[in-house]
């Protein structure tokens, strides 16, 4: 699960900034919404959307919830990543993408569905941005993938 967790990372990022691409040539090039462009807005939202259930079945399993108590965190700066910030961030990053491809879906000409895309994916991929465990954080940080063996 880990695994398929540190992969899908990568098929969030991709879709999200394919997404944003497309939503930002769409608006600014007053283009029309195609079905393509709602496949991807759609594509996008279930990809966060099972990356997320990923990431919430890896945290209720680990041994980490089991032992967290948010006054431990401040000799331990990964507890607090792991035990608290990166759940809450993600959770709020996917509901900030949910909202955003519900709203681009009722807009009632292209210009505001690309524009509603663009504006609510890239502040989802800020966020995801913010609490992602890179290599190179000063916060915990992990490898660019996680491999079972």
């Amino acid at each position: 699960m880990l695994f398929l967790h540190s992969l899908g990372r990568w098929a969030v990022l991709g879709g999200l900034v394919y997404g944003i691409i497309r939503a930002y040539r769409g608006w600014l090039g007053n283009q029309p919404f195609t079905s393509l462009d709602n496949t991807v807005r759609h594509s996008v939202a279930t990809v966060a959307h099972v990356q997320l259930m990923l990431g919430y079945a890896l945290y209720f399993v680990t041994p980490l919830l089991q032992t967290f108590h948010l006054r431990d965190t401040e000799h331990d700066p990964g507890t607090l990543f792991f035990g608290f910030q990166h759940v809450v961030v993600m959770t709020v990053a996917v509901v900030v993408l949910t909202i955003g491809s519900a709203r681009a879906k009722r807009q009632p000409s292209s210009a505001a569905q690309f524009r509603t895309m663009a504006l609510w994916f890239t502040a989802a991929l800020l966020l995801i941005f913010l609490a992602i465990p890179w290599p190179f954080s000063p916060l915990p940080n992990r490898p660019y993938f996680r491999f079972p063996f």
